[in-house]
């Protein structure tokens, strides 16, 4: 039995919230998410606070925490927003933004093209950081753990792409 899921998600009253025929949606100042809700739930919405119950109360899915968190993510993501901010360590790593497409040189013998999703918005402050914000944090981490697929953090000299406040162990070399 879920512990999360038994308290309630406190809305402001900046944000719009919808139930109906299994589809949650949530309205605020950032955007709009619409997110399918599994059948086994029903979704109370009050003035101030939503609830996640189970429509079954004998028999209840483990997936119920799980329903609570990406509802309350959602609500999150239309309020305040969610970001990553991504580090290139590397002699002549650099990473630029140039319309719909992030250009990447990882020390590779060509650059590498990425595509930006829809929902996520990239710039790159300097030529060795990639700041991604989105309303949706689970396109939002898709894209990090996508851009740092590309090249990831080897333990010996930490070259690589990571997250900003990874810690990368290191490992020490081959001894004569």
């Amino acid at each position: 039995m879920s512990r999360i899921a038994k308290n309630s998600i406190k809305i402001s009253k900046d944000v719009e919230c919808s139930f109906k025929d299994g589809i949650f949606s949530a309205k605020g100042k950032l955007g709009e998410i619409n997110i399918n809700i599994n059948t086994n739930y029903n979704v109370d919405i009050s003035e101030d606070e939503i609830n996640v119950l189970p429509i079954n109360k004998d028999r209840i899915d483990p997936n119920w925490g799980t329903t609570w968190a990406i509802i309350s993510n959602t609500i999150n993501g239309v309020t305040s927003g969610f970001s990553k901010t991504l580090e290139l360590n590397g002699t002549g790593y650099r990473a630029s933004v140039s319309g719909t497409k992030l250009k990447l040189e990882l020390g590779f013998s060509h650059d590498i093209f990425f595509n930006i999703p829809q929902d996520v918005k990239i710039e790159c402050p300097k030529q060795n950081l990639i700041k991604l914000t989105s309303i949706n944090k689970e396109k939002l981490g898709a894209a990090a753990a996508k851009i740092r697929s590309f090249r990831k953090p080897e333990p010996f000299k930490g070259k690589g792409i990571k997250y900003i406040d990874e810690y990368i162990f290191r490992k020490e070399g081959k001894k004569k």
